[in-house]
């Protein structure tokens, strides 16, 4: 049998077997292996399919752009980022405590990014328009849903800690919301059992030394993300409650304020301070548990810490609410200085995340593993970049929108607007897009500088024809451009690195000056104030933007199923990796998929002791390789591996070398029967697996010829397509290796016993 599984962008059964008429022979509408309608009772006729395998197609497409609400995933692209930075991880064979100390970091920058989010989500509600804009005549007046708040109407909800505590209803329904879609998605993705014979993957002694992807445990995360769930749902909760106790608070300390609320609020900081306390210890016990597939979910903490924190908001929510007759808005509430603390948090933990990796990448150094082994702690930078941007384009675009200021971000309204810091931010952008346009534009000029150098090497590969330019050009011209995936090192270490560094200035500038950048210009020379206001202006409107352009895209994918099937690839790619630091993200499709194909080879070798390629292209060859890890050594035994286009190397083996290293690929194809690996020159993504001499068979096969015809020819009258990172199986050279694949592994015998 070959067992077909697609890359990303989706794919359909029919398309994979070239064959209208396909039926499921297991699976549901979400993943499932079908097969043509004519093979559909293939193991009762064995002798029919000697020459040929009978195909199966594995279609997983649905696991990550499936209805219209995956769109909704967009918004919590900064959690898949921080969570892709947790397996970015240097390999760590001697060093332990540095490794746990390098996931313990990740989900703590992974915590600041759900308090980062929870206290954008309070600025707009509870400051910018609760405290700010109905507390303003100016403001509130003409807009109809918030004149019951207004103090001109003199109603009950009038007072500030009233309109405070309505308005978090708002932050509190969105983190019921995120628990509500992580709880779904942990059900159906990290419940998934993993296939009995799991046990026995890594051999009698599952020790370090082997490959993490061949323990029962690494597909089953069901109890670290329950458990980050809860301490993630609590601090939300907190980060809201403390939102409201500090508001009330500060009036209750100052003159005329009342005693006995004053004390109620000391008290209900303390347990504010002991719950913080407690979420902080559940993301800091141990990691995942790879070595057992472990079923427990620490009943206690996944229930008790969620309800706990709810009770402590309600209870800050009825102390804002009390009556404080003399209580009056003005100005903004006290987040800047809670908002730069955050940031400096952040930015300490990566310092801290950096130089965890840079030990364990000095300690066992691996080829090709880019920026040093900082690509790990570059992530998770990047990770709270996109969440500064997007709490600040949320914050300044619900500013605009409140207050009607002609110029964005200027300060020039009814209200005060956004916290200082957030303007600050938002003036650092355009220097940082500056930089990285630049360096864009250094590689493409080296871009074209490779593709000048290969154009006389092109027609070497199409001997007995003859050259033609723009023919050779076009060639040249796509190999030059798949080359450019190597260079990503370069745009996300610069990209990590400015994000730190202007971070740590808009940081530094808001607190010095107290003031949005604009108005701390004044009084300089009028260059510098001019580029002052003109990069806080346009930085301004570049964040709400994005923000607006995020929600366009979610909802064109909403409506459009080919937009949908773009943003796929997207979660394709980045939610291969189970949910190991941030419980929010969008769930691990491969948490279904490798147990799917597992299940499906181990049973299937078992009941017919039949032979199996299983054959897989750009991420489904990941797939593939992450089941085959999993089979048991017997069934891996009748089992080969065709991957083509495949990113094993080129991306998984370079990013997260502690996962698909050198050893770990070596280990791979020394546990298994047969593996050949096709690739091109012209694919931007596969490549060759690249392992070191001396380790067995060859598995590379290429690179191979693209297009398969330089001219036209009686095989080819009319030009042959330049086909990159698609259509492997149109090459000749695919069944040629699918046949030879079969042809080594060990026949069957009549009573279905292995003969070789």
């Amino acid at each position: 049998m070959e067992l077909l599984v697609h890359g990303v962008g989706g794919a359909t059964a029919s398309g994979m077997l070239a064959d209208p008429r396909t039926e499921r022979v297991t699976g549901d509408n979400t993943a499932g292996i079908h097969r043509c309608a004519a093979d559909r009772d293939a193991e009762s006729r064995p002798e029919d399919y000697r020459d040929e395998p009978v195909r199966e197609a594995y279609v997983w497409s649905h696991l990550t752009s499936g209805n219209g609400s995956r769109a909704l995933w967009l918004v919590l692209l900064p959690f898949m980022v921080v969570n892709l930075a947790h397996w970015m991880r240097p390999t760590a064979e001697s060093h332990g405590r540095t490794a746990r100390a390098y996931g313990l970091l990740v989900r703590l920058v992974a915590l600041s990014l759900t308090v980062l989010l929870t206290a954008a989500v309070c600025e707009v509600t509870l400051d910018l328009t609760a405290w700010q804009c109905a507390g303003t005549p100016a403001c509130a007046s003409g807009k109809d849903w918030l004149g019951f708040m207004s103090p001109a109407r003199g109603g009950w909800w009038s007072q500030p800690g009233r309109r405070l505590a309505l308005a978090a209803v708002v932050p509190a329904a969105l983190t019921g919301l995120l628990w509500l879609l992580s709880h779904r998605t942990w059900s159906a993705y990290e419940s998934q059992q993993p296939a009995d014979t799991t046990a026995d993957a890594c051999g009698p002694e599952p020790g370090a030394h082997r490959p993490a992807l061949c323990l029962p445990g690494f597909w089953y995360g069901r109890r670290i993300v329950a458990r980050l769930r809860a301490a993630h749902t609590a601090a939300a909760l907190l980060t809201i409650a403390a939102a409201l106790a500090q508001a009330a608070t500060r009036y209750d300390r100052a003159q005329g304020g009342s005693g006995a609320l004053d004390a109620t609020g000391w008290a209900l900081a303390a347990a504010l301070g002991a719950a913080a306390l407690l979420v902080l210890a559940a993301v800091c016990r141990r990691g995942r548990s790879e070595r057992t597939a472990d079923g427990a979910t620490d009943r206690a903490t996944v229930r008790g810490l969620p309800a706990a924190a709810l009770l402590l908001l309600v209870l800050a929510a009825v102390h804002a609410a009390w009556s404080r007759p003399g209580w009056v808005s003005h100005g903004m509430l006290p987040g800047d200085r809670a908002f730069g603390l955050l940031v400096l948090a952040q930015g300490a933990l990566v310092v801290l995340l950096a130089l965890a990796a840079r030990r364990l990448h000095r300690a066992a150094p691996v080829a090709r593993t880019p920026l040093g082994g900082l690509a790990g702690p570059a992530v998770a930078m990047l990770a709270c970049a996109l969440g500064g941007v997007m709490s600040g384009g949320v914050a300044q675009r619900i500013a605009d929108w409140l207050d009607g200021r002609a110029t964005p971000g200027m300060g020039d309204g009814p209200i005060d607007g956004p916290p200082v810091l957030l303007s600050w931010q938002a003036a650092v952008i355009p220097p940082l897009l500056v930089a990285l346009l630049l360096l864009a534009l250094h590689l493409f000029v080296r871009a074209l500088r490779v593709r000048r150098s290969i154009l006389r090497t092109v027609p070497d590969g199409y001997p007995g024809e003859r050259p033609d330019a723009t023919r050779t050009g076009v060639i040249a011209g796509v190999i030059a451009r798949a080359g450019l995936t190597d260079s990503a090192p370069w745009i996300v270490g610069a990209a990590a690195a400015l994000s730190l560094t202007l971070g740590a200035c808009a940081v530094a500038g808001s607190w010095t000056t107290r003031d949005v950048p604009g108005e701390a210009a004044e009084g300089t020379p009028g260059i510098v104030e001019n580029t002052a206001q003109t990069a806080q202006a346009l930085g301004s409107w570049l964040v709400g933007a994005a923000f607006v352009l995020l929600l366009t895209w979610g909802r064109r994918a909403y409506r459009d199923p080919a937009a949908r099937r773009t943003i796929g690839i997207l979660w394709d790619v980045g939610t291969f990796w189970p949910r190991a630091a941030h419980p929010f993200a969008p769930p691990c499709y491969a948490e279904r998929a490798v147990p799917d194909l597992t299940w499906r080879m181990q049973t299937w070798t078992e009941h017919t002791g039949g032979r199996l390629v299983i054959s897989g292209h750009s991420q489904g060859s990941v797939l593939a390789a992450a089941a085959v890890w999993q089979l048991t050594p017997e069934a891996r035994g009748r089992v080969a591996l065709l991957t083509h286009g495949s990113p094993l190397e080129r991306l998984y083996g370079r990013w997260f070398p502690a996962y698909f290293g050198p050893e770990q690929l070596t280990d791979l194809h020394g546990g298994i029967r047969c593996w050949r690996n096709l690739w091109r020159l012209t694919d931007p993504i596969g490549g060759p697996v690249r392992l070191p001499a001396g380790t067995g068979p060859e598995v590379d096969c290429g690179p191979l010829r693209d297009p398969l015809s330089y001219g036209r020819t009686a095989e080819h009258p009319l030009p042959a397509p330049v086909l990159g990172h698609s259509h492997y199986q149109e090459d000749p050279a695919f069944a040629r290796e699918r046949a030879a694949l079969l042809a080594r592994l060990p026949a069957q015998d009549s009573a279905g016993r292995s003969s070789g």
